[in-house]
């Protein structure tokens, strides 16, 4: 059951030891993705599609979006909770780092079932333009984290005229 409020994320600035992913991980995770671990065994008929899985220490999906005042970068996270997600700006480099913890217990008579999933995630995109990391904001609503970084002064978007 998802809550529909706005919860503040804090964000941090420091060194970041992980690294941005290239095109070829990136597109090894979609390979991944859309084929699933069990390729090699098409005969196998208890097959669950990976949506339908929760999110449990698998990479985010982010988009960045670069508008003209300000750079925002939205990520899947289903089930994290805000306490458990750390988000750092280092350069031009944006880390979100999280954990989900998940316990599901059920007791019916003489039925008992027990159910416990931990993992950790790590996500670094480059961000397109500098950005004001100190007035950074970020909020976590339904499972989509939103962080809102604003562009510092020189490097908005201009136009000139031509005369």
């Amino acid at each position: 059951m998802a809550e529909n409020t706005r919860k503040n994320v804090p964000v941090t600035r420091g060194r970041s030891v992980a690294r941005a992913l290239s095109p070829f991980e990136d597109i090894d995770r979609l390979f991944e993705e859309f084929l699933g671990r069990g390729w090699l065994r098409p005969f196998r008929w208890e097959r669950t599609l990976p949506a339908e899985l929760p999110f449990e220490g698998r990479v985010p999906r982010v988009d960045v979006i670069d508008r003209d005042e300000e750079v925002v970068v939205r990520a899947e996270l289903p089930g994290v909770k805000k306490e458990d997600v750390e988000i750092t700006i280092d350069g031009d480099l944006l880390t979100l780092k999280g954990e989900v913890k998940r316990e599901e217990k059920e007791e019916k008579g003489d039925y008992y079932r027990a159910e416990m999933a931990y993992g950790a995630f790590s996500r670094t995109v480059q961000l397109p333009a500098a950005v004001d990391e100190s007035k950074a904001k970020a909020t976590l609503t339904d499972g989509i984290l939103e962080v809102t970084l604003p562009k510092v002064e020189k490097s908005r978007k201009r136009t000139i005229k031509v005369s």
